[in-house]
Order: C-alpha cells, then sequence, then structure tokens
C-alpha cells in the first residue's frame, strides 16, 4: 500500500524517517511529504495557506496509482482531512496521529508571529502531557528539524465539500487517550464531535505516548500504522 505521510507544523519530510522502515518491513511504500512554504521567508510564504498544503497532498495522491492511505500528524491531520474530501475515492484509510478530523471552516491553532512567519516555538512552550516522553537528547537532537511555518497556515479554516469523506475508514492515534475517553473529551466541542461521529467506521487506539510519537517511540507508531492500514 502506497502510505501519504503529512507532518504537523514546523516539521518536514524527515520528521517520519524512524517510522518509516516499520512500514517498509511491512511491505508498504512510504510518501512522507515536505509541505510548500517551510522555512521559507515572509516575502516567499505569505500568500501560502492551508489550501496550498491540501493541494499538494491531493497532487501526491494524484501521482500515485490505486488507492492510497492518508496520515496526518497534528496539524497535519487537517490536511489529511481536505484530501479525503477532495479525493473520497482514492483513500483507502485516512488515520489521524494526535489529532482528530477537523469541522468546515476549523484552523489548527494560533501561534506568534515573527517577521511575518511562525517560528517553532520551543519544546518548553507546550503542556507537559504534549512532551513528557521527549527526553533532553532528543529535544536537542529534533529542535534543528523544525522549520518556520508560513503564517496564514495554522489558522485558516478548512473548507470541506463532500459527504463521502464520512464513508471513508478513519483511525485516531491518540497519544494519551483511549476510545472511551476520547469521546468524552470530544463532546466539550460540539462541531469536532458531530464531524467524528458522521465518520461510519471510525475508531480510536492509544498509543501511549505524547503528542510527538514519531520522536518518542518510532517502532511503536510504526507498529500501529500497520496495524490500522491491515484492517
Amino acid at each position: 500500500m502506497d502510505i501519504i505521510l503529512i507532518p504537523g507544523l514546523w516539521l518536514d519530510a524527515s520528521s517520519w524517517e524512524d517510522v518509516i522502515p516499520s512500514l517498509e518491513a511491512a511491505g508498504h511504500r512510504a510518501h512522507p511529504l515536505t509541505m510548500p512554504g517551510l522555512g521559507e521567508p515572509a516575502s516567499a510564504s505569505s500568500e501560502v495557506g492551508i489550501s496550498d498544503w491540501i493541494d499538494a497532498a491531493v497532487a501526491a495522491v494524484d501521482a500515485l496509482p490505486g488507492d492510497v492511505v492518508v496520515v496526518g500528524h497534528s496539524g497535519g491531520g487537517n490536511v489529511a482531512w481536505g484530501v479525503v474530501d477532495a479525493r473520497p475515492e482514492r483513500v483507502g484509510r485516512v488515520i489521524f496521529v494526535d489529532t482528530a478530523p477537523p469541522p468546515t471552516g476549523s484552523g489548527i491553532s494560533e501561534f506568534e508571529l515573527v517577521d511575518g512567519v511562525v517560528p517553532f516555538p520551543g519544546w518548553d512552550f507546550f503542556p507537559e502531557e504534549d512532551v513528557h516522553d521527549l527526553d533532553e537528547a532528543t529535544r536537542v537532537r529534533t529542535t534543528p528539524l523544525t522549520r518556520s511555518v508560513p503564517a496564514r497556515v495554522p489558522t485558516d479554516g478548512i473548507t470541506l465539500r463532500d459527504p463521502a469523506r464520512y464513508r471513508v475508514p478513519a483511525t485516531l492515534l491518540m497519544g494519551g487517550v483511549d476510545q472511551s475517553a476520547f469521546e468524552k473529551m470530544i463532546a466539550q466541542w460540539a462541531e469536532y464531535a458531530d464531524e467524528f461521529r458522521a465518520i461510519d467506521d471510525a475508531e480510536v487506539v492509544r498509543i501511549g505516548s505524547g503528542h510527538w510519537p514519531q520522536f518518542s517511540m518510532p517502532e511503536r507508531l510504526g507498529e500501529l500504522l500497520t496495524a490500522s492500514v491491515a484492517r
């Protein structure tokens, strides 16, 4: 199976490097993406928005034959869901890594702009539940992998049009919550709950990690991705 790997904010294709061997060992073909405008100054990236990221991922799908699996980590989940909306007939399964399918109109989040772009805020910016499993060595190793994000990308609302997206099976690989805890959590966000519940076949699987399992436990993430693809 061809697997499209979409990174979250600040990360490029290399962020999947330690996960890919598990996928390849299972016979899959991994296609990690680097999104448009990543690491570029505002002069070159100010017009890049979430729709451009979705278009880039859709182009990756269109370049491959047959069905694909689309994986999105964190903010990359918005991109993955946009791909499913654009090409529901091509996606055999969508997998969200520590994120959930967004409802139409929603963005990723808001972060401080510096010189017209969104720089990586550093590991200390995030709550302990997100980074508790990233030791100092991992933080030092991965910080140089981060790059700035175009200003519009985190806050642009996603546009979803095709209800056929709900017929694509979805797996949510969540860092610290299982299905029961997830359903209680998402019930607090009505539009997100409605979007999730509209999916015909959706499951939640607990990873047992923080927010960046591709760095803290890549082998387990690879195994869970492989198991999800096999369903």
